[in-house]
This record gives structure tokens, C-alpha cells and sequence, in this order.
């Protein structure tokens, strides 16, 4: 007997991006698209076609290039969005179109100025339009976790004789606990003689804390279709957190008797790729994928590890392709030691990608005695994040002057549009305040700085600096990054990172349409 599967649906580029503070380019969702696909996700949610000719690019971009998942399009139950999802993805290997409605009586009252006839007639032909397009439909109706129960049982019979192939059922609000939602779990596959025609799904969100363990619950009782987001981004306090979700299943084997087609080893990358791109950080303490997840400090624990890992390690880190820190490098190594790590690491590069990443390594060799695993992910996160934005102005000088008796002064030298060099000094309240004021006499692009914040990639005094901001223009966020053994530098490099990306992209945008589910 074939080993029962639980479908991993992600949501990372459609949910994830309606994180506040996340704006994605077409080619940084390309990018995670390629990763997810390397992850094994069954489906890729890649966006909501409809909301701007933004999404409906970066949809259409993902459906060319990702061939191997399933390509699905958001849609409310509305006709030109149903239309719009289609000529998508219509040219997907696997399309599918999602649409979705509010159930729930507050909703339907005070969202929807509507009653529940009216939307069960309205998802009815809706799945019908998108069926008439596609063969895979899935249906959600919006907040089921708190619809009436006789009424979700018509509605999901409705929609799965209309032609739904997936019925999702969402805890759109984080409301449900883990029994209560199991138990609504059960009731639907009760009550729906037609349930056994679909594949039965969740999405579940996080207000309550409660969506990885809404999510295992309804796979205790046979959801096989799991939608979630990487590291628990989403809406609000976000989705169900896809790395915990796989691991617990892989862990627990024995309690829940099924499997995911994903490849483990490829999570921590997974993780890493999509909190450099959206500049939202990992907590250390992170469940799978924090940096503290594999890190013992209790002597107890120390010593019973040092006897046999399973003491106190419930998963082996190398399971989900967690960096060892055994490798280090330093600036005698040479391209070929550099290479070798970087594919253990996952990272196949050309020989021009090599070459470039090997004069970064060098600098940073000669600035650190030893170069980890975790220093290469920056440098090559830093690399992908030069080759990403189109330069329109590059940072070549920076010096600063400050102490607690001088005035913070900064010269920056940057190259503009033209090749020419400029250079701009300024004063500030800091340092960084300083270097900024100087970049803006020479970019001139208003805007305003919301976030700053600067991690420690490693340990020591040698530490590289990994500096996110996040800057606004028209109520349009950009995110920034800049990495560097010297934080000042590292500072001025997530800001033009930022402004090249405000540049590049402009903040013309259409207009966007609310969505949670």
C-alpha cells in the first residue's frame, strides 16, 4: 500500500507578501518560486492575478519558468478575477485556480453587505467559470472556522458538485483551537456525502498561536492538503509556519502515519532565502529554523548530547540542511575549497558567478581570521542582492568621523547614472544619519526611513554586520540590506540597496485588492 501523502501548498508569494512591510519584485519571487521548487511544495500559490499588473507579471513569470508544482492563482468569486487568474497560468504545466468568498454571518453581513443564499449562488458559479477553464479548482470559503456548520456543510457539497477539486477550509482569523477545529474537520467528512470527491485542505493563521496546531489537528483527522507560508509569514500574525508543519510530520511518523513529498534538506535554505529577500528575521528561538534550534547552553544537556545526540535532539540538524560550522575557510583557500563549500551549501554557480564570489570571499578573508558557513550565506546573499537590483547608483567610498565629543561626519563617493563619480559629505545626530544625509545630496529621492536594524551573522569581534532598513515613498515600503564586517559600510550598502530598488521599481503600482482568507 502506496505511503499516504499530505500535500504542501505554499503560500509564501501571495499570503506571505500581504505581510506588512513586504514588497516583492518579479524576479526576488522568481527566485523563491525556484527555491520552492527545489523545497518539493506540491503547490505554489503564486500570487493573486487580479490585484495589479504587478502580481499578474509575477504570476505569469512563475508559470513559465516553475514546471514541476502546481501554479495556482488566487481569485475572489468574481468574474474578472476568475478570468484574470486563468490567462495567468493558463500556460502552467499544472494550473490551478483558487477562489474563495466569505461564509461566516459577519462576514457575509458586514463585509459582503450580503446573505447566505446570494454567496452560496455566487461560489457555485464560480466554480463553475473556473472550471470551465480549468480542471483543478480549489474553493475556500473565508473564515470557515466560524461560519455556521449546516450551512458550510451546503456550501462545500455545492461547490464540490460545481466541480471544486480541493475544498480549503481557512481559520481565517486565528480564531480555533486545536480540538475544536479537528472536531470541525471530522463533522465536515461526516456531513458532506460528496467530501470523498475532493481533496480536503487547511489554512490556518496564527493570532492565537494556534496554526501549526490547527493544521497537525486536521491532519490527525485526514486533511492532506496543508497550506502554509515559509517561516510563518502572512497576514497579521501570519500562517501556519510550513517548516514546522513538514518537520513535525517527518518526526512524528508513528502519531500521524503519513508523509510529505518535500525534501528536507532543502528548509533551512528555503528559510534563509526568504527572510533575506523580505528582510524579516528569523527569532533566534524559532521553532526548526531559529538559530538556537540545534544550539545546546545547559551543562545537562551538553553532556547527555555529547553521549548520544538523541538525548535532547529530537531531529537531526543535517535533516533540514542546517550549515555545519566545522568548514571554515580562510584567505589562503582557493576557488576550488570555495566552490566545494558553496554546493554543499546549495549553491551551483557559473564560473563567472564563482569568480565574482570568490573576490568578495577574499575581502572578507582578509578582514576575518576564518570565514564560516554562516559568513558565506551573507556573502552570497550579498552577492545575490547586487546581481538582483539594477544599479543605478553604486556606493564606492564611505568615511566616517564620530565620538562622543565630535560632531558625526560622513564623506560618501558614489557613481551615478553616468559613471561619474560624486562625492557628498553631511553631519547627523550619528554616524548612520550622517551617511545617510550624505547619499541623499547626491540621489535626491525623497523618502522615509521606518526601520532600521542590525544583526551579528556570527560570533566574535570580527562578526559581519547584516544591516536591514526599510525606507517609504508614496506609502510604498522598500527593503534594503547590506552586509559587512564594517557596520557603517555595511549601513550605507542597505540604503542604496534600497534606493536602487525604489528606483528600479518606481512606485506606480496598481491597485491593490484586500485579501486574507
Amino acid at each position: 500500500m502506496a505511503e499516504d501523502k499530505v500535500l504542501i501548498f505554499d503560500t509564501t508569494l501571495r499570503d506571505g507578501e500581504q505581510s506588512a512591510g513586504i514588497g516583492l519584485t518579479t524576479q526576488e519571487k522568481l527566485e523563491i518560486a525556484r527555491q520552492l521548487e527545489r523545497l518539493g511544495v506540491d503547490i505554489i500559490e503564486a500570487g493573486f492575478a487580479a490585484s495589479s499588473p504587478g502580481d499578474f507579471e509575477a504570476v505569469q513569470s512563475i508559470m513559465r519558468e516553475v514546471r514541476g508544482p502546481v501554479i495556482a492563482s488566487l481569485a475572489r468569486c468574481v468574474a474578472n478575477d476568475i478570468d484574470r487568474a486563468w490567462e495567468a497560468i493558463k500556460d502552467a504545466e499544472h494550473p490551478r485556480i483558487h477562489v474563495f468568498i466569505s461564509s461566516s454571518d459577519v462576514q457575509i453581513l458586514h463585509q459582503l453587505r450580503s446573505n447566505p443564499e446570494e454567496v452560496l449562488d455566487t461560489a457555485v458559479a464560480s466554480v463553475e467559470r473556473a472550471k470551465s477553464y480549468c480542471h483543478d479548482v480549489e474553493f475556500s470559503p473565508m473564515d470557515a472556522s466560524r461560519t455556521d456548520m449546516d450551512y458550510l456543510y451546503q456550501l462545500v457539497e455545492a461547490v464540490i458538485n460545481a466541480g471544486a477539486t480541493t475544498i480549503n477550509i481557512p481559520d481565517t482569523v486565528g480564531y480555533a483551537m486545536p480540538w475544536e477545529f479537528r472536531e470541525r474537520i471530522e463533522n465536515i467528512k461526516r456531513n458532506v456525502p460528496n467530501i470523498d470527491r475532493a481533496v480536503l485542505s487547511v489554512h490556518c493563521h496564527n493570532d492565537l498561536g494556534q496554526a501549526v496546531g490547527n493544521s497537525l489537528a486536521a491532519v490527525s483527522t485526514g486533511a492532506r492538503q496543508v497550506e502554509g507560508c515559509i517561516n510563518g509569514l502572512g497576514e497579521r500574525a501570519g500562517n501556519a509556519a510550513l517548516e514546522e508543519v513538514i518537520r513535525a510530520i517527518e518526526t512524528r511518523k508513528d502519531l500521524y502515519g503519513v508523509s510529505t513529498n518535500i525534501n528536507t534538506r532543502q528548509i533551512y535554505r528555503t528559510s534563509r532565502l526568504v527572510s533575506d529577500i523580505t528582510g524579516f528575521p528569523v527569532q533566534p528561538n524559532k521553532a526548526v529554523v531559529g538559530a538556537n534550534a540545534f544550539r545546546h547552553a545547559s551543562g545537562i544537556h551538553q553532556d547527555g548530547l555529547l553521549k548520544e545526540r538523541n538525548t535532547f535532539e529530537i531531529m537531526d540538524p543535517q535533516s533540514i540542511g542546517w550549515p555545519s560550522s566545522t568548514f571554515v575557510l580562510g584567505k589562503l583557500s582557493g576557488r576550488a575549497g570555495l566552490r566545494s563549500r558553496l554546493e554543499d551549501l546549495g549553491y551551483k554557480l557559473a564560473q563567472e558567478e564563482l569568480n565574482q564570489a570568490f573576490e568578495a570571499f577574499k575581502d572578507l578573508a582578509d578582514r576575518k581570521r576564518e570565514v564560516t558557513d554562516a559568513d558565506l550565506l551573507a556573502l552570497m546573499s550579498s552577492q545575490r542582492r547586487t546581481l538582483d537590483i539594477p544599479a543605478t547608483y553604486t556606493l564606492e567610498h564611505v568615511q566616517v568621523s564620530s565620538g562622543n565629543h565630535e560632531i558625526p561626519t560622513a564623506t560618501v563617493t558614489l557613481t551615478d547614472p553616468d559613471g561619474q563619480s560624486i562625492t557628498e559629505a553631511a553631519t547627523g545626530t550619528g554616524p548612520v544619519d550622517a551617511v545617510y544625509k550624505a547619499i541623499n545630496r547626491i540621489v535626491q529621492v525623497p523618502n522615509k526611513l521606518t526601520e532600521f536594524r542590525v544583526d551579528a551573522v556570527t560570533e566574535g569581534i570580527d562578526a559581519i554586520g547584516d544591516v536591514t532598513i526599510r525606507i517609504e515613498q508614496d506609502g510604498q515600503t522598500f527593503v534594503g540590506r547590506g552586509a559587512n564586517t564594517d557596520i557603517m559600510v555595511a549601513s550605507a550598502e542597505a540604503y542604496m540597496n534600497a534606493l536602487n530598488r525604489l528606483l528600479a521599481m518606481g512606485v506606480s503600482k496598481g491597485a491593490d485588492v484586500p485579501t486574507t482568507h
